[in-house]
């Protein structure tokens, strides 16, 4: 899948639709202020697949020293314009660039879904390698079975897999890749703001 350039195409129009959603999602906003409140005096925190940013100055907003993190250039590009005082790199979660034990915490919300479950594992190991530890992880993903495929986003082409999970499913990786499962939280989706799949969200500490 070609999902850098994809997302660079859709960059202006995602940016239009998601940078403000969190205003529309107040259980977003309560599990990212609990998050913040068990990070923030422990170090620094970083946002994977940041997109426009809007997670990452979340969390700033409320204390913390954060770094977003994204595949996309052009995703990365928007985030600094809109997101002064944090910092923005292009990455990619299976291979990240920071040291091992670099982050206090992890938020990675709607990333995973772009990850075959045959690699989930793996890149769940390489998050919890930036982790300090004890260090916790929050994850957000769509609920459901099997993939869906999109050829065009908004007008643009695009060549973009999402892949569906059930909780017991990712919970069950992100064991295999040793880490404690906290809690689990499932919501219907917000009407009219969000793609209409059930959303789940999971706290998780490394081992």
């Amino acid at each position: 899948m070609d999902y850098q350039s994809s997302y660079d195409r859709v960059a202006d129009e995602y940016t239009r639709r998601i940078f403000d959603e969190l205003q529309h999602k107040p259980l977003d906003r309560q599990l990212l202020d609990r998050f913040a409140a068990t990070v923030r005096d422990r170090g620094p925190a970083c946002d994977i697949g940041t997109g426009p940013g809007h997670v990452a100055q979340y969390l700033h907003q409320r204390g913390l020293q954060v770094t977003g993190i994204d595949l996309s250039p052009a995703m990365i590009q928007r985030a600094k314009a809109l997101v002064p005082g944090v910092e923005f790199e292009q990455g990619n979660m299976q291979s990240l660039a920071a040291p091992d034990h670099a982050y206090a915490g992890l938020t990675a919300f709607y990333c995973l879904i772009h990850i075959p479950p045959e690699s989930l594992t793996p890149t769940l190991l390489e998050l919890r390698r930036v982790l300090q530890p004890a260090g916790t992880l929050l994850l957000a993903f769509h609920l459901g079975e099997g993939s869906l495929h999109l050829d065009e986003w908004w007008g643009q082409k695009v060549n973009l897999d999402f892949f569906l999970f059930r909780s017991d499913q990712m919970a069950g990786h992100l064991r295999a890749a040793n880490f404690e499962i906290e809690e689990i939280i499932e919501r219907d989706p917000y009407p009219i703001i969000e793609y209409p799949s059930r959303r789940s969200y999971i706290f998780a500490k490394r081992r």
